[in-house]
């Protein structure tokens, strides 16, 4: 018979994220044969910001997450320059991607050793205190003095992360949430101390990036290599580009663009469309594009199960972050899977840290660092961009000189987004399906696949809704090994 498992919530993410999956015997083996993400939170920024000040968007959006709050700032800020019909000067558009990279690395670094690696990893007789126990123990985890190298390893990535923070707060005044990201660049003057003074920052985590990060992932996905066929999803990939090579943006670091049903081409942001069939909103408010979109709760939905809306592109769904990002650009090519994912973030990690070198190479003391500019009457805008974890967009439109209309889509809403009007799964429901369980009781295979993703419904969802309750077989997940 198959056996409903419910992870209610998922842990070691941002966010709340219940997983409810159906396990049934296929060839004699347990496999997931039915899956459903559930946000059980809800988002109400866009109600927030109606009526306010369009600059304030730059503040209150980082609020909508955390870890990744220098995205919002940047999808707010484009938003905004194409309203009010302003270019940030260069050393504007050079310190917007410096603090946005160090916020990709603390992001990325974060993900690997704190919130997907101890999936791999036995702490048995290294770490037997809570959060790391209670844990699960699937006969397949790395042991022994690997396992306390790793361990080892969590502990600095501690440290590096910090440092990353440190970094970026040399432009940003600090971090998380940065307050000199404003319409037309950003604020704080460039000198020559501040320039060393990043520099040394970055050659310390590149350091451990390439000596440290990358050498650990490539060991895990070595020692687990059936993970290069599980996870696989649709394959479809989606990229808005992300870190301005030039003034216009027509040139970025990691390009936009799409691959859907095995073709590649050129993002067409028009052909983007939110499906509300089985999220907590009302029919009216779906099929729509995101700047035409509103954002209207209906909790009592029949039909619904999460607080996530369900974007598609070109009616498909799409996996966003650094395996679409790798693979639209041809840097990794090798594969779609759980493995693929982890393995993806890691080279990107290391090529975005080469990068900054040459970005502050660019950066010239005592120039102009933002572009003075006034509050339109009327104005749109639409600020596209990448998150660490995948493609980010802002909508808005202006009048009267305040927020009319405001729409936010997160990486979390492409990957994590539930069936849409076709009952198309998202692509991390998808991506579930057909994975192998050994054990139902510590279904860490079902985790490692959903950590892959690095899932942040923070970013997705806002607002508990009390009184909502799972029905089927649950398993608490705890915080440590999982």
């Amino acid at each position: 018979m198959p056996t409903t498992i419910v992870i209610d919530p998922v842990t070691r993410i941002e966010g709340h994220l219940s997983i409810e999956v159906t396990v049934d015997s296929v060839g004699g083996e347990d496999q997931v044969v039915d899956a459903r993400g559930s946000g059980t939170m809800f988002r109400g920024f866009e109600i927030l910001l109606l009526g306010r000040d369009p600059r304030d968007t730059a503040q209150l959006t980082q609020r909508i997450c955390g870890v990744c709050p220098v995205s919002h700032a940047l999808a707010s800020c484009m938003n905004l320059d194409q309203a009010f019909g302003v270019t940030p000067p260069e050393n504007g558009r050079l310190l917007r991607n410096l603090v946005l990279a160090a916020n990709y690395l603390q992001s990325h670094v974060l993900h690997f050793y704190h919130l997907s690696a101890p999936d791999f990893i036995d702490t048995t007789g290294i770490l037997d205190m809570s959060p790391w126990t209670p844990r699960y123990n699937p006969p397949d985890l790395i042991g022994g003095a690997t396992a306390a190298t790793l361990v080892g390893h969590y502990v600095e990535a501690l440290h590096i992360r910090r440092k990353a923070h440190q970094m970026g707060a040399i432009y940003s005044g600090k971090l998380p949430c940065t307050g000199s990201y404003v319409v037309g660049g950003l604020t704080p003057n460039v000198t020559a101390e501040n320039v060393a003074d990043f520099r040394a920052l970055l050659a310390e985590i590149r350091a451990f990036v390439d000596n440290v990060y990358v050498p650990d992932a490539m060991a895990i996905a070595a020692a687990f290599p059936s993970y290069y066929s599980l996870g696989v999803g649709y394959g479809n990939m989606l990229s808005f580009g992300v870190f301005d090579q030039d003034a216009a943006g027509t040139s970025k670091f990691f390009g936009s663009g799409h691959y859907t049903n095995g073709t590649a081409g050129p993002l067409d942001e028009a052909q983007i469309t939110e499906s509300v069939k089985h999220g907590w909103f009302t029919d009216a408010t779906g099929t729509l594009h995101p700047s035409q979109g509103e954002t209207n709760p209906e909790p009592d939905k029949p039909t619904g199960y999460t607080w996530l809306k369900a974007p598609r592109y070109t009616g498909a769904a799409h996996e966003v972050g650094p395996l679409a990002r790798m693979w639209i650009d041809g840097h990794y090519t090798n594969g779609v899977s759980m493995m693929d994912r982890v393995v993806a973030r890691a080279l990107e990690t290391q090529m975005l840290a080469a990068a900054m070198d040459g970005w502050l190479d660019q950066l010239v003391p005592g120039d102009p660092t933002y572009a003075p500019s006034a509050v339109p009457v009327t104005a749109t805008g639409a600020g596209l961009t990448e998150a660490p974890r995948g493609a980010l967009g802002h909508w808005m439109d202006v009048t009267d000189s305040t927020v009319s209309r405001y729409q936010v889509i997160t990486p979390t809403a492409w990957n994590t987004a539930p069936r849409d009007d076709l009952d198309q799964l998202g692509p991390t429901e998808q991506a579930l399906l057909g994975t192998p369980v050994l054990n139902i009781n510590e279904p860490v295979e079902i985790l490692r696949i959903v950590h892959s993703f690095d899932p942040c419904l923070a970013c997705a969802v806002h607002m508990v809704r009390p009184g909502k309750r799972k029905h089927g077989k649950t398993f608490l997940i705890p915080p440590g090994i999982a």
